[in-house]
């Protein structure tokens, strides 16, 4: 199967066929709601809205008091049945974002070993209509379905890990550098940023087109900052912009990384010491 990227033409081609399910996951921070209204007001034909709170999320998760603590494994396959998609779909998610938002379903479904395969569209709706594809109203729902996927999270790590094993970590923050830095801070208690981290923003990830850059570009990004005997954890202000990060790595061809799922919104919210600046 492809992935995990796909293009507008790839996916325009691949709807014509069977077994391919698409997953409208637009969200808007602070926002509550916006993200299905948008989806309303026009999405591509056959797509099923999912909401990151809702859908992909749950506040007594893991990761949990961050503000988006992953569901578990069997509840998440249980929804992802009950809105239409099933074990041999191919997933494609897509937003408005960058795929920033569209990554955290790519990264749940694959981390959970979903045989159907995922992808997520390159470019996001704007790449769709950029091509000249229509989107539509029709909302349609699709028929249950049945997911079987993996029992436990895999590449996870928790607070206490990242506390207690830093020494043994590179840890990357994939929020914007002026929150990174304490300047401006829209959610979390605290502004700046886990002692240690070094900011990699998921828009170093993209074109002035809002696509992908290529494996080789996405290498030169990421391979400077692996350290021997150390592993790769990502995080953000969530757990969801991260998921950007490890799709980066898996088109540069790059080992997985570790999700510290709370995030800075975890770790704030915990009374874990916080620094500001630009260093770690």
């Amino acid at each position: 199967m492809p992935g995990p990227l796909i293009s507008a033409d790839e996916l325009h081609a691949r709807l014509r066929g069977a077994r391919v399910r698409v997953a409208d996951v637009r969200w808007y921070l602070g926002k509550p709601g916006a993200g299905r209204e948008a989806y309303g007001r026009g999405h591509i034909p056959g797509a099923i809205f999912l909401d990151l709170d809702a859908d992909l999320s749950d506040e007594h998760g893991f990761g949990a008091p961050g503000r988006h603590p992953l569901p578990s494994p069997a509840e998440f396959a249980r929804r992802m049945g009950e809105l239409g998609f099933g074990s041999g779909d191919f997933v494609v998610a897509y937003d408005d974002a960058g795929g920033t938002i569209a990554a955290r379903l790519w990264w749940m479904l694959d981390d959970l070993g979903h045989r159907g395969g995922c992808a997520v569209l390159d470019g996001g709706i704007k790449a769709w209509t950029a091509a000249g594809y229509d989107l539509t109203t029709d909302a349609r729902p699709g028929a249950a379905a049945e997911m079987h996927l993996a029992d436990e999270w895999r590449n996870v790590i928790g607070r206490e890990q990242v506390a207690n094993g830093r020494a043994q970590l590179v840890l990357l923050d994939a929020r914007a550098p002026e929150r990174y830095r304490g300047e401006v801070e829209p959610i979390d208690p605290v502004a700046g940023h886990i002692p240690g981290a070094r900011n990699v923003p998921t828009s170093a990830n993209l074109d002035s087109e809002g696509l992908l850059l290529d494996a080789t570009a996405l290498e030169a990004l990421y391979a400077p900052l692996t350290a021997v005997g150390k592993n790769m954890v990502i995080s953000c202000g969530s757990g969801t912009t991260a998921c950007h990060s490890a799709l980066a790595m898996r088109v540069a061809g790059m080992g997985d990384p570790l999700l510290y799922v709370g995030s800075f919104s975890d770790w704030s919210r915990s009374g874990m010491p916080v620094v500001s600046g630009d260093e770690p």
